[in-house]
């Protein structure tokens, strides 16, 4: 298993869908800790574009990307740009 981590850029104007749809992407997201495979999440500062940083365990980007298609912020829309990159940690760890 690689370890990625993931960028949410969230679309303009989408923090009231982003609400309403919020409950079930939390599920989303907590079944994916509970599977083991998101290590930790979160919202991004309040400086620039809205969003969040993800980090994952998976076996490759693709499988991840097939995975994250999943979610209800991606299924409705809501985010307008995602980057996954592998991500090689080298002190500390997420495990």
């Amino acid at each position: 298993m690689a370890t990625f981590a993931v960028t949410y850029l969230y679309a303009e104007d989408s923090a009231r869908a982003r609400d309403e749809h919020r409950p079930e992407h939390k599920d989303f997201l907590e079944g994916e800790y509970h599977a083991g495979r998101l290590r930790v999440s979160g919202p991004l500062g309040p400086d620039g574009v809205p969003g969040a940083l993800l980090v994952f365990e998976a076996g490759s980007a693709g499988d991840l990307a097939a995975r994250l298609d999943q979610d209800p912020f991606h299924r409705e829309g809501l985010i307008a740009e995602r980057t996954i990159r592998a991500w090689q940690i080298f002190f500390g760890g997420v495990k």
